[in-house]
This record gives structure tokens, C-alpha cells and sequence, in this order.
């Protein structure tokens, strides 16, 4: 006898929707959703994102392509006839000079920004670095350093890399003689210490959209540290000034739109170099007389910088000081030996 198939495909049917109403019951009623994955973002290009149009420390001015990853770094440079020339400098940020021995003079170029293939030549450390170094939280770089030298820069927190410490190999110049002869590529060494958690220096000096005029003209100026020693200085016609007795490589010196003179306290650093003079400490905290020129003015002020560790504020009859978005060069001359010729052509 025949039996037909139909009944069987009707119950079939029946049994399989069945389960698909137990199925979705079960499940409410909904299909599971796969959750959404956030975007994948970088920790590098985050940070890049939140420091956009933040302003560079050291200048004032807003940072377009964002703040850099690495740290700040601080570079001893060589600032005689001996070393010349000088290196990298029209690539820096900011630039300081100080009294060393024999009534000489130093550079302490700041890095930030920009960081040059080559920079030199790199001389020693000074224990006046400290103050210098630590309000940004940065690296010292420098050739070596006598050895209490070291051991109060490490005593205060501050990151030094030298060949003296081991963690630091410089490049040597075949063309000078040591100890004037050691250059570093600061592109090279700023890669190896590329951080996304790197961290933004607070601003360096009291920059403002209203710069604090100046009350008289200065074109021209002298500033000196010693019997032996002074920089001369002269208004361009950019609006921006120059060494014109410097050490730097033809036509790449730093220029800096202000010159900020700050008169500072000088101590025994407590050691001689080999050829016995008595090693000088510029004390960088506490306060003093302060001289600005900028875009051919002067303006008598007073600085004071509470500790190592902090900025740097400016103030004249008891207000306010702030200088010029742009590049600056600081002088610290020491009270009573150092001064300031200024002339107004």
C-alpha cells in the first residue's frame, strides 16, 4: 500500500519552527550582537593629539605639529676660540651662558623643539645646571664632570648622561684636540629616548601675548662677566638679535628675539680644574636685579625663582614682567664683577 509523504514533511516542518520560537525565547527574542571595538589608537599619536597647538615651553610660541615625545635635553657647549665652531645652536630653544673658571664663559643650550644631527662641542657639566635643568624635568648631556660635580646633580634628581657616567658615547671631531673635540648627534640619541609618557615641561620664563615694554633704547649692548670675558650684541633688522663676537658656525648662530640678563650670586663650587683655577657656582635661586632688551628697548626688572625646581618670574615695580613669544638667550652675570653697556645705535 502507499503511504504518502506529506504528513511527514508537515510534521517536519513543524518540529524545526518549533524549535526556532524555543530558540528565540530563549534567547528574548534577539540575536546575539558581537560588541564593538573602539577605534585602535596609539599611545604615541594620542599624546601627539592632546598636546596639538600646545605652546613650546621655552618660546611661548603654539607648537602646530604638537609637542615632541622625548624629554627636554640640555647640552653643555663649548664657548671659546678653542671649540669653535659651535654647533647646532640656530636649532635650539633657548640658550643660556655662564661663568666657569678663569673667567670664562659656557653654553647650556635647551633642545626641545628641534634636534639637530650635530651638536658641539660638548664640554662638562657645572653644578649652576641644576637649577638650570630641573624646572623642566629634562636631561643634562654633557662630556663629563668633576666628580662632586656628579655626585650633587645626581643628589638632586637630575637625569645626567655623560661619558664620565657610562651612559653616553659622543662622536669625536678628528680636527680638534680634547677636550674640544666631542660632538653629539642629538637626532640619534633623542630616538632612543622616545616616549609616549614623555612629559611636557611647564613654561620656562613668563611669556605673554602683551610683552612688558621696555623703557629705553638699546641697540647695541655688552654683557659682561669678567675682566676677560663679554659678549657683545647687536639689533638685526629682523627685529632679532646677534652674537657679534660668537663662536658659531657661519651663518647658523642662535638668534633670540629677547636678551634676558639676570644677575646672580656666584659661590666656590668647592674644586679647581687642572689648571687651578677655582671652579664658580652661579646660585640660581632666590632673586635679583634683571635687565630685558627686546626689539631694540631695555627694561630694568627684578627676578626671583623660589628653588631649583622652580620657573623663573619676572616683575618690575612690583608687577607682572612677561617677555615676547619667541627665542631667548639668558645671561647670568654675576653681581658686582658683571654688568651691562648698552648703547642706543
Amino acid at each position: 500500500m502507499h503511504v504518502s509523504q506529506k504528513p511527514r514533511t508537515a510534521l517536519r516542518a513543524t518540529l524545526v519552527a518549533t524549535a526556532l520560537v524555543l530558540a528565540a525565547a530563549c534567547s528574548g527574542g534577539d540575536e546575539p550582537k558581537t560588541p564593538e571595538k573602539p577605534t585602535p589608537t596609539s599611545a604615541d599619536a594620542a599624546r601627539k593629539a592632546a598636546t596639538l597647538n600646545r605652546a613650546n615651553p621655552f618660546t611661548g610660541e603654539a607648537a602646530a605639529k604638537g609637542l615632541p615625545d622625548h624629554p627636554a635635553f640640555l647640552v653643555k657647549i663649548e664657548n671659546t676660540a678653542a671649540g669653535a665652531p659651535q654647533y647646532g645652536l640656530s636649532q635650539a630653544d633657548l640658550v643660556v651662558e655662564e661663568l666657569v673658571e678663569g673667567g670664562l664663559t659656557r653654553l647650556a643650550a635647551f633642545f626641545y623643539s628641534q634636534t639637530p644631527t650635530k651638536v658641539g662641542h660638548v664640554r662638562s657639566t657645572r653644578t649652576t645646571d641644576i637649577a638650570l635643568v630641573k624646572p623642566t624635568g629634562g636631561q643634562l648631556i654633557a662630556s663629563g664632570g668633576a666628580k662632586v660635580t656628579i655626585r650633587k646633580i645626581k643628589a638632586a634628581g637630575v637625569k645626567l648622561y655623560s661619558e664620565d657616567t657610562g651612559n653616553l658615547t659622543l662622536a669625536i671631531d678628528r680636527g680638534k684636540k680634547a677636550p674640544y673635540d666631542r660632538l653629539l648627534n642629538l637626532a640619534a640619541y633623542a630616538d632612543q629616548h622616545r616616549s609616549a609618557k614623555a612629559a611636557v615641561p611647564p613654561p620656562y620664563l613668563p611669556f605673554g601675548a602683551s610683552p612688558t615694554p621696555g623703557s629705553t633704547k638699546a641697540t647695541s649692548f655688552d654683557v659682561r662677566f669678567s675682566r676677560s670675558s663679554a659678549t657683545r650684541w647687536q639689533l638685526g633688522s629682523g627685529g632679532a638679535y646677534r652674537r657679534v663676537n660668537g663662536h658659531a658656525q657661519k651663518g647658523k648662530d642662535f638668534k633670540p628675539d629677547t636678551v634676558l640678563v639676570l644677575f646672580t650670586r656666584q659661590v666656590d663650587a668647592g674644586y679647581r680644574d687642572p689648571a687651578g683655577y677655582p671652579v664658580p657656582e652661579t646660585v640660581l635661586k632666590g632673586g635679583g636685579r634683571a635687565v630685558v632688551l627686546n626689539g631694540g628697548t631695555m627694561l630694568n626688572a627684578r627676578w626671583s625663582k623660589k628653588s631649583a625646581a622652580a620657573p623663573i618670574q619676572l616683575t618690575a615695580g612690583g608687577k607682572p614682567v612677561t617677555l615676547e613669544r619667541g627665542k631667548v638667550f639668558v645671561e647670568l652675570v654675576p653681581a658686582g664683577a658683571g654688568g651691562v653697556t648698552v648703547r642706543s645705535r
